[in-house]
Order: C-alpha cells, then sequence, then structure tokens
C-alpha cells in the first residue's frame, strides 16, 4: 500500500541546509497499523506531511497504491489526496467559517456524497451531538479535535494519517477517541499511520518506528 524509498527532506535556514530526513524507507502493507514515535524536533511531522501528500520530498520517492505522489501535478495529487487518505492534524486544520457539521461532511461533498444519518451517528460516538451546528471557534481544544477525527471517519478513506490524534483531550475522551478511531480501521480493513510521544498509543499499533537521525528505526516492545 505505502513504499517510501530513500526519502530526504531539506530545509533552507539562510545560509544552511538542515537535512532533517536522510534516506528514510518504509513500507506499509494494506491493513497495517503503524505508531511513529520520536521527540520533539525529530521530523515526524515533515514525515507524515510527504507521505500523506501534503509536502514534496528533495529527494526520494512516496510510492502508494503504485502511484508516486511526488510526481502528481498540484491538481491530481488534490483528488488523490481526496479519495485515498484522510489525516487528523495536530493543529485540527477546521474550515473556521463552516459548523462543526459543514467540516465534517466537506470531504464527502467534494465526492458529492452525503448520508446524513451516518453522520449524525459519528457526532454521536465523538459525544458532540449537541455541538455540531456550533463553529470552531466557540469550540474547546478537545472538541475540535473531536471534529477533526470525526471528519476523518466520515471521510471513509483507506489510509488515516494522524499526528497525535488525542493530544488535546483528557485521558478518559482520548481513550474513547483512540478506540474509536481503531474501531473503524479494524472494520474497514484500513491503513493507519499514527505519529505520537504516547508509548500507550504506540502499543496498540501492529509496528512501532522510531526516528532517529533522519531514519526510521524497529522498536520491540516487551
Amino acid at each position: 500500500m505505502i513504499h517510501v524509498t530513500n526519502l530526504t527532506k531539506t530545509f533552507h535556514d539562510g545560509s544552511r541546509d538542515i537535512e532533517i530526513l536522510k534516506g528514510l524507507t518504509l513500507s506499509v502493507p494494506t491493513g497495517q497499523k503503524v505508531a511513529i514515535i520520536g521527540p520533539s524536533g525529530s521530523g515526524k511531522s515533515t514525515l507524515l506531511s510527504l507521505i500523506s501528500g501534503l509536502d514534496r520530498p528533495t529527494s526520494g520517492s512516496v510510492v502508494i497504491d503504485g502511484i508516486d505522489i511526488a510526481s502528481l501535478a498540484e491538481q491530481d495529487l488534490a483528488v488523490f489526496r481526496n479519495q485515498k487518505v484522510s489525516i487528523v492534524f495536530q493543529s485540527f486544520e477546521l474550515v473556521q467559517f463552516f459548523s462543526a457539521y459543514e467540516n465534517v461532511i466537506l470531504p464527502l461533498a467534494i465526492r458529492n456524497q452525503k448520508d446524513p444519518a451516518t453522520i449524525d451517528q459519528i457526532f454521536h460516538d465523538v459525544e458532540l451531538t449537541h455541538r455540531k451546528h456550533n463553529m470552531p471557534s466557540t469550540l474547546s481544544g478537545g472538541e475540535q479535535q473531536r471534529v477533526a477525527i470525526a471528519r476523518t471517519i466520515a471521510a471513509g478513506s483507506e489510509i488515516i494519517f494522524a499526528d497525535e490524534p488525542t493530544g488535546n483531550l483528557d485521558a478518559k475522551t482520548g481513550a474513547k477517541i483512540l478506540d474509536l478511531l481503531l474501531r473503524t480501521v479494524a472494520s474497514g480493513g484500513k491503513t493507519l499511520v499514527v505519529i505520537t510521544h504516547d508509548m500507550n498509543i504506540a502499543k496498540q499499533m501492529d509496528v512501532i518506528y522510531r526516528l532517529e537521525d533522519g531514519k526510521l528505526v524497529p522498536v520491540t516492545t516487551a
């Protein structure tokens, strides 16, 4: 499903070049749940942006379903993302002038697919039925994160990328939302790649990698 080969990413800082990812390689079969851990600043979010098609690598390839997404034109890449992947952003990335409900149905509206009953059930599952018509600015950080996760579930994409998906939630709510996300993945045979600093979350995945010095190192747990 996902094949990353010799991936590099270099940022320019004045007269300096800073190489964040250094020939990184990753293979994720269809249906696998992968956790990527590592210290702040190690490049985890950068990696997620590259393999989800939000950014382009300096060199190397990201192949999803046989398509090298880095070679796609911007318009084709946008279509690919809408059809294939969903992303839970650490910063939510909600459309501020849309209500919570409108944010959740947005991926489906782009495809001209709407299922109000399913959307209502998802809002029930994330415990936000009473807030679904609120604007993002009136929601707490935790509520906005739950809207972002609801949007991901509603999209029904084959691949889900999640950057600290429960980072803005209290422990109890975070556990509920993670369980909902994992059940969604399991029931649909979806592929999940999670960026997290929480080993309790990482241990619920099939495979764990640590991002160190620009490359991924497998992590074994007892």
